[in-house]
């Protein structure tokens, strides 16, 4: 497999999906080794850092990309498997940002209570032991817990021109916020442009389902992944597969209108797996999901439905290629 190592300057990250020229062309096959900025684009780095003092709002979630993948056409399907996700940094940055979260009054859910205080917590990174450490602002509690990295974002360029901001999750990926995002999980993204020109970002340390507060233990990343693509059969929305479930998920405002895109989303793979009527797709579908949050707190949010595999007759989901791809993923190791 070609191996492929690309670290972008500052001036090579990119704010959106769409609307920016590729940093080069890779053929299906390759392995990338990439290295992705924090959501902060690095510039919240003390506890003393207040975000509304030190955040450039124009310039935040900067994305290693895009990818020009040789031979992806609208309606092709891109693979993308997660082999690696490393911690870059021995420390991580969150915050609680005014009008941001979802335990706070937002610019969407106005009231006239007075905004959550501005604070930040940097996290102590033991990248050996793979934990981190929380230390409270208004007390003396410590609690050590361990890393689960994972990928914010992943996506493709919208049709039709769009140029997206990359806060925004949709049909095309993006800002999703899921963990289900980590090592060992392949991706599937329908293809709206010629080249598919997707991107990577925002590296989480760790984030709990939902990430209520608006932000995860942020922090740059090193990623290994293996790019693929798959001619036709592109999905609707994003499906991920790994070794334990396959995941659909949906983005949308309010957060049932999400839930119910990625539910329909299953349905349909459901459909093409087993050869089943829709409405017995929808049934089982019904019995089976599990139902864990993405975020509540971006411009759309994000729910994700998951079925496990252990509850499933045996398929291979887009002829094999996730377990095709984490054989080849193996050997990197």
């Amino acid at each position: 497999m070609p191996v492929v190592e690309f670290t972008p300057s500052r001036e090579q990250y990119v704010w959106t999906f769409g609307g920016a020229e590729p940093v080069m062309e890779v053929a299906p096959g390759t392995v990338l080794r990439l290295w992705t900025e924090d959501a902060f684009a690095g510039r919240v780095t003390s506890p003393d850092d207040k975000p509304s003092q030190v955040l450039n709002p124009k310039e935040l979630n900067p994305q290693t990309g895009p990818f020009y993948v040789t031979g992806a056409e609208p309606g092709d399907t891109l693979a993308l498997h997660v082999v690696s996700l490393t911690p870059a940094r021995d420390w991580a940055a969150s915050t609680t940002i005014p009008l941001f979260g979802a335990l706070t009054g937002t610019d969407r859910t106005a009231g006239l209570q007075t905004p959550l205080k501005e604070l930040t917590w940097i996290y102590a990174v033991d990248r050996a032991a793979s934990t981190a450490v929380f230390t409270a602002h208004e007390s003396d509690f410590e609690l050590t817990f361990p890393l689960a990295p994972m990928l914010g974002t992943v996506g493709v360029a919208p049709a039709l021109r769009e140029v997206r901001t990359t806060l925004v999750p949709d049909y095309f990926g993006g800002n999703m916020d899921t963990p289900e995002l980590r090592a060992g999980t392949t991706v599937y993204l329908g293809v709206n442009v010629e080249g598919a020109l997707f991107s990577i970002g925002d590296g989480h340390y760790r984030q709990g389902e939902g990430e209520t507060c608006g932000t995860a233990l942020e922090g740059a990343m090193d990623v290994t992944l293996i790019v693929d693509l798959i001619k036709g059969h592109a999905p609707a929305w994003p499906r991920f597969e790994h070794d334990d479930a396959l995941l659909t998920v949906g983005s949308a405002r309010p957060l049932e209108d999400a839930w119910r895109c990625s539910q329909v989303e299953m349905v349909r793979w459901l459909v093409e797996l087993y050869a089943l009527g829709e409405l017995d797709a929808y049934q089982l579908c019904s019995q089976l999901c599990l139902s864990p949050l993405a975020n509540v707190v971006d411009v759309n949010y994000s729910a994700v439905t998951k079925i496990p595999k252990v509850l499933l007759p045996e398929a291979s989901p887009f002829s094999g290629m996730h377990t095709s791809l984490r054989s080849q993923g193996a050997m990197l190791a």
